[in-house]
């Protein structure tokens, strides 16, 4: 074995703050990094560095160690092992800590003095977040599956609406926020620190619920507001089938520092393990961008294109996919400058590139529309991605282009300009862009969603009258979609996407003027026939963890929905859990399960509720612990109606219970 193949690894270190508080770190770095310091790269977060994330922490920081750089997970205050409490996602304190964390590593003695920081997710936020802060030591950065825009790109809100993701995630953010530290590391005193923390812990999605406006809670740590807050370069990376890949065309855009772009097929996840493939060397390619930033070494990933994208080809709708075939597309802006603009016209008649005489058409969709979307955002572990979209087509008044006589390559983000007037003072709007095969099946590409009451933009709320004629525009996710010869385009407007979009307070028929409403598509003629791969972009190395046992593996089941036909209630259910994992060099068993229920009824948009479940436990001997939390969330015409139960076990017996109980004016 090679010298430099050696790992010396510290599964808790702690890192000094300020004010008296410790933060712990897990880190590995090569054997000989006292005699050959090395740069530091950081991954910040809430997911428990010791039993939560380690799984993929090891075979990532491993290679990372030997490949010259030391690589450290540090949990954030108040989580895993840390001390403090923890109250809110990407509070000020969490950047300032973030800061002190960068200087720390900055001065130890196995450090060269730079270090980068990089995540997937919370990580990719706070990395742009502590980056805009420009603490000296920070020379670069890589950010996965994050976003500019904690309001409009985030799992709380898209176009001013309130997502399931929002009742979701906050319910599993509670569960993960509520174990306590590890007695192994912190000795008796655990106790006293979780009940501590369940007694502090803030019920999220009230907190995110109370601000339905892109108003300063959330433009704290959008980097969107000041791009030139950032000082340093900047990878950004995403997954079309990922909650965030916007985000990744507006920092390309924005940002006056270095930079690259890479957006593959992928979901939620790092892309040499990430589904649907095809997956690639990552971690290679992040050794060549660290190793130009951190280390002065030309790697030549800075001669390459700025952007690399995977375009997809048509596939038969499903609810996941192992490979999503397409070829990469490499260029150095977005959209690439061969792309140009192809408008359609939302005529009675279909998409046309003319206009045909203006006529009146009504948008009224069942509350139901919807239940072919999929989630919010794909994790890549099971059945999340929309299916086949005639059922819900079949609920929206649709538009569709003859045959195509040949492939229509679009890449960048469609646009639709509506004219329409409603009979009602709320509603929604929500625009699908579909490939429609010749047999009739339809492929879901890209989305936009808009509640009307933000037409004018999201920092307030402009109610709309009844009757009166208003031009707006929505601009759908970016996508890279080659829509094949003989297919056909599709633009379905709804008033409803349940259970994804919550309903508004009312009814709403929209009243659309086509001839007048139009598509805009950013189309180019395929590149397919020349595209090659790029070179750094093989197969990923098989890198198998060897201090984490597999128990059960993370899946997540299939939305399942009934119908009661006396009752006209609709139900979906659908399951998620990142799996059971022994951490063998701890002895520790770790495991969770969620499940989440929406219920309406069909002709009342007041009848909406959801139940969210999540369930975590820890086990190692004669100790173990649990919490459960139960959240539901439903409505009145004026106010969301949340109320929840936070429960804590240890062994079996229950040691604590919260309740909470709201009422937030929509």
């Amino acid at each position: 074995m090679k010298p430099q193949e050696l790992v010396h690894e510290e599964i808790t270190v702690w890192i000094p703050m300020s004010d008296g508080c410790r933060l712990a770190a897990r880190i590995w770095r090569p054997h000989d990094a006292l005699e050959n310091p090395v740069p530091a790269i950081l991954e910040y977060l809430p997911y428990r560095r010791r039993d939560g994330t380690i799984n993929r922490d090891e075979t990532k920081y491993t290679y990372l160690a030997k490949n010259g750089y030391a690589g450290i997970r540090v949990d954030i205050r108040g989580s895993g092992d840390s001390e403090g409490l923890l109250f809110d996602e990407y509070a000020r304190q969490e950047q300032d800590d973030g800061l002190e964390v960068i200087a720390w590593l900055a001065e130890q003695p196995w450090c060269s003095g730079s270090v980068g920081m990089w995540g997937i997710s919370w990580g990719g936020f706070n990395a742009l977040q502590v980056a805009a802060r420009r603490p000296p030591a920070l020379k670069a950065i890589m950010t996965l599956c994050s976003t500019d825009n904690r309001y409009s790109d985030d799992a709380h809100y898209k176009g001013g609406c309130l997502t399931e993701e929002n009742l979701k995630w906050g319910t599993m953010f509670l569960g993960t926020s509520s174990l306590p530290p590890d007695p192994d590391v912190v000795g008796q005193k655990w106790r006293k620190i979780w009940l501590e923390r369940l007694e502090k812990m803030t019920c999220y999605p009230e907190l995110w619920m109370q601000h339905p406006t892109f108003d300063d809670y959330w433009k704290h740590g959008s980097v969107c507001i000041n791009y030139d807050d950032i000082q340093c370069p900047v990878y950004a990376v995403g997954g079309w089938a990922d909650g965030y890949a916007n985000t990744i065309p507006r920092l390309m855009k924005n940002l006056s520092v270095p930079c690259k772009a890479l957006i593959g097929p992928w979901g939620h996840a790092f892309p040499h393990e990430a589904a649907p493939g095809p997956a690639i060397d990552f971690l290679n390619q992040s050794i060549r961008w660290w190793d130009y930033w951190l280390k002065g070494i030309d790697t030549g990933i800075m001669n390459e294109s700025k952007w690399n994208i995977w375009v997809q080809e048509s596939i038969k709708p499903a609810s996941e996919y192992k490979i999503r075939p397409g070829y990469w597309t490499n260029t150095d802006v977005w959209p690439p400058e061969n792309v140009g603009t192809t408008t359609y016209y939302l005529n009675p008649e279909g998409l046309k590139t003319s206009a045909q005489p203006e006529s009146i058409l009504p948008i009224h969709s069942p509350l139901t529309t919807g239940l072919k979307s999929g989630d919010w955002c794909s994790f890549g572990m099971g059945p999340d991605q929309p299916v086949d979209q005639r059922s819900d087509d079949g609920q929206s008044l649709c538009f569709d282009t003859g045959h195509l006589e040949n492939d229509v390559e679009v890449i960048g983000a469609p646009t639709v300009q509506l004219n329409l007037s409603t009979d009602c003072k709320k509603a929604h709007i929500i625009t699908r862009l579909c490939d429609v095969a010749p047999d009739g099946t339809s492929l879901f590409v890209s989305y936009g969603v808009l509640n009307l009451n933000f037409r004018n933009g999201f920092d307030n709320s402009n109610p709309i009258k009844q009757g009166e004629i208003y031009q707006i525009s929505i601009q759908l996710d970016d996508c890279a979609h080659i829509f094949p010869k003989d297919h056909r385009i599709r633009i379905a407007l709804s008033t409803n996407y349940w259970p994804m979009i919550w309903p508004a307070a009312e009814s709403s028929t929209l009243f659309l003027q086509s001839g007048i409403s139009k598509l805009e598509l950013p189309t180019r003629d395929s590149m397919r026939n020349t595209a090659e791969m790029p070179e750094t972009f093989g197969p990923p190395e098989k890198l198998v963890p060897t201090i984490c046992q597999l128990l059960g593996a993370p899946s997540q089941s299939k939305a399942g929905y009934n119908h009661d036909t006396d009752q006209k209630i609709t139900e979906t259910k659908r399951g998620f859990g990142f799996g059971s994992v022994r951490v063998t060099d701890i002895n520790l068993d770790r495991s969770d399960s969620s499940i989440l229920t929406n219920r309406i009824n069909d002709n009342d948009p007041l009848s909406a509720e959801s139940d969210s479940f999540y369930n975590l436990q820890l086990k190692r001997g004669d100790w173990k612990v649990t919490t459960k939390v139960k959240l539901k969330l439903s409505a009145t015409s004026d106010a969301y109606k949340l109320t929840g139960l936070l429960e804590a076990y240890e062994k079996d017996v229950r040691i604590y219970t919260r309740n909470w109980n709201y009422s937030i004016p929509r």
